[in-house]
């Protein structure tokens, strides 16, 4: 989805977003890279104005976190060679970085972080509906499973001929 001059589609930032401690995050290079200024001036600058992050804006993951982490995107040369453990910035830490870091580019490519950040709200909203409506058609058929099975057992018994009776035979017998 690229806008009338943007500068970073919102589905290369979607991809960029992570679940960390329940919360959707950036992790501080990712969004030191979007914004066009290295990581350690991102960290610099935040820790400068630590007063506007608060620990639902930002929090510096732990060592077990960023080693799953590692593990999970299967190597470590996004952010190998570090020395400090990664920081994780929510949706408002990101705005906040931006406005920290007072530069036009981090300013205009904050619009696209916080529509990225809303439309995989939007996305993960409607699988929350769907999941509802799916718990919903289950809760309405659990009774019906029993009526349905008694009537197909219902429908056997009328297929199956009536067992034979003992029938007289007609004619001669010795």
């Amino acid at each position: 989805m690229m806008g009338e001059g943007a500068i970073v589609p919102v589905g290369h930032i979607e991809q960029r977003i992570l679940v960390i401690r329940g919360e959707r995050v950036m992790l501080d290079a990712d969004l030191a890279a979007l914004y066009g200024v290295e990581t350690k001036l991102l960290v610099r600058t935040v820790k400068r104005n630590i007063e506007r992050f608060p620990r639902d804006f930002m929090f510096q993951l732990t060592s077990k976190e960023f080693e799953n982490l590692r593990c999970q995107i299967g190597t470590s040369s996004r952010w190998g060679g570090r020395r400090y453990r990664p920081y994780a910035f929510t949706e408002h830490g990101a705005i906040m970085a931006a406005s920290v870091l007072n530069s036009e580019r981090a300013v205009k490519v904050s619009v696209y972080v916080v529509r990225a950040f809303v439309k995989l709200r939007e996305i993960l909203g409607a699988h929350k509906q769907l999941s509802q409506k799916l718990a919903e058609l289950e809760k309405r058929l659990e009774g019906h499973d029993e009526q349905i099975a008694a009537l197909i057992e219902a429908i056997r018994e009328l297929m199956t001929p009536p067992p034979a009776a003992e029938r007289k035979r007609i004619g001669f017998t010795r």
